[in-house]
């Protein structure tokens, strides 16, 4: 999962860009990247790291001009190396940089066809980079001279013909203005906003809502399905629907965990969302277990209290903090691997004893994913005196791959892959393991006034938005990203310290392109 924003704006746009990336960096801590562009040119800062350390003041003092894009991401395609930090340049046709989020299902093929019919060079492992020089050759066929609205989203459309998969993209053509769009799916999320100036307008988008609110941009819509947005470097917006027939399936995890939940989705509440997980959760432990022994409900925090505290509700049982985060560390779902993300669960997390002894608890998370966590969770709360520890996850069984943008790859390594409940509720420890059934978390997302009529909920069910995602393709996919494939990887590609890098001229580092 990865963060962008694109904007044209009056001013220079550098803190701007940077504002919104630390509100986006819950969607990926391994790398980010900002390019600006005005009279001095084209510059660019980026690197592997946080968005706080990526960028000193050095840095930001040469991210000069009124257009720009931000980037913050974690691999789920190539690697963890700084020069598969985004965005990535192309220098034909007028000079493009493009960052994005998601993933190509079918990035071998494309990759292999850049390279052998439209004699492009790729540099990285990246399907980012793949999808930038699609787009570069589709612009390239059909521009002269400035390019015009409609030849960019001719080359727009020509993507989404030759791309599969999820994603949402911000492109800047050099010295005429930001693209973005979003794949025929609507997968992954992305909006648009304006804010009026003295100047005039400016046009901001955005991988989620939240990053318009913090500058004060009003939110003009999400980008629709296969939908194109082109932002002139002077302030005018264009757009083009998408020609063919689509069909609006938003990935219903970033409703349960990637999303903050203060950000509008498709014009749905994340916040309500998880409210109602934790409803129709409670109705679910009702009717399963209506002489449950109970004593308190405590969050897994962060994202699972907001479904915790309904579950306490309407179970009429107390709602207690009974852990302590470290705030300084990362997402354990999104660290770069397992050995790693076993190791952080404790430097994450604290019991506050009194809480724990001598009740039966039931924990609330938003999900299940490879069982690590809940399993060094149970421990602790057992440490902590708890007499039963009974564990709720306010999503289903996360038992196949994400393959559109969301690192879970690997079959091999969910824990819900081919086990019972019985059978998961035995290797994380608990004494009783309570899941939401699929019917009740898209009851929850779904506004009943929602346009929203299907999602992709492809990690809980197995089926598949797009119809490329073959037992073979899968099969690749787990051999290649894989916990011990990355580790291999990195293996390879280890990195001198920030500071050392840049004063070694790091290509990976450099400002000015």
């Amino acid at each position: 999962m990865c963060g962008i924003v694109g904007i044209v704006g009056k001013k220079p746009v550098n803190q701007a860009i940077y504002d919104a990336l630390t509100v986006l960096q819950h969607r990926g801590q391994d790398a980010a990247g900002i390019v600006t562009w005005g009279e001095n040119g084209l510059n660019v800062r980026k690197s592997n790291g946080l968005v706080r350390d990526v960028f000193r003041t050095r840095h930001m003092l040469r991210l000069t001009g009124n257009v720009g894009m931000g980037h913050i991401r974690y691999p789920t395609a190539g690697g963890a190396q700084s020069s598969e930090a985004q965005p990535f340049y192309v220098n034909s046709p007028y000079g493009i940089c493009l960052a994005h989020n998601g993933n190509l299902t079918n990035y071998r093929a494309l990759a292999d066809r850049l390279t052998r019919e439209d004699h492009r060079h790729l540099n990285t492992s990246s399907d980012s980079e793949v999808l930038l020089n699609v787009f570069a050759h589709e612009l390239q066929i059909r521009a002269s001279g400035r390019p015009s609205p409609d030849q960019i989203f001719d080359a727009v459309e020509a993507v989404h013909k030759r791309c599969s998969g999820g994603y949402a993209v911000v492109a800047m053509i050099i010295g005429h203005g930001i693209v973005a769009f979003r794949d025929p799916n609507g997968i992954r999320p992305i909006v648009v906003g304006r804010r009026e100036t003295r100047d005039g307008a400016e046009y901001m988008v955005a991988s989620e809502s939240v990053a318009l609110d913090l500058l004060q941009f009003e939110k003009l819509r999400d980008i629709g399905p296969g939908e194109a947005v082109f932002i002139e470097n002077a302030g005018v917006m264009h757009s083009r629907e998408y020609a063919d027939a689509t069909s609006c399936s938003p990935c219903i995890f970033e409703f349960v965990y990637f999303a903050r939940p203060d950000s509008i989705i498709d014009d749905l509440s994340v916040y309500k969302a998880r409210l109602r997980m934790g409803a129709q959760l409670a109705g679910q432990i009702v009717r399963e277990w209506p002489d449950h022994d109970i004593d308190v409900v405590i969050p897994i925090p962060d994202t699972s209290r907001t479904a915790a505290v309904p579950v306490a509700y309407h179970l009429g049982v107390k709602y207690r903090e009974g852990f302590v985060k470290n705030r300084y560390i990362g997402r354990t779902f999104i660290m770069p691997g397992q050995a790693e993300r076993a190791q952080s669960v404790r430097r994450k997390l604290n019991a506050i004893d009194l809480e724990f002894r001598g009740k039966n608890v039931l924990l609330v998370d938003d999900s299940i994913v490879r069982g690590t966590t809940s399993r060094q969770i149970i421990r602790m709360a057992r440490e902590a005196g708890a007499r039963k520890v009974y564990f709720a996850s306010a999503a289903p069984p996360v038992r196949y791959p994400n393959v559109y943008g969301i690192d879970m790859p690997a079959a091999s390594e969910l824990i819900a892959s081919g086990r019972s409940v019985e059978k998961i509720e035995e290797l994380i420890g608990a004494d009783r393991l309570i899941y939401q059934d699929l019917h009740g978390l898209i009851r929850a997302v779904r506004h009943d006034d929602s346009h929203i009529t299907q999602f992709d909920t492809s990690c809980f069910s197995g089926e598949y938005v797009t119809d490329d995602v073959t037992d073979d393709y899968l099969r690749a996919l787990e051999k290649a990203r894989s916990d011990g494939a990355k580790s291999r990887r990195e293996a390879r590609y280890k990195m001198p310290d920030l500071e050392l890098a840049e004063e070694a001229n790091d290509p990976g580092t450099a400002v000015g392109m």
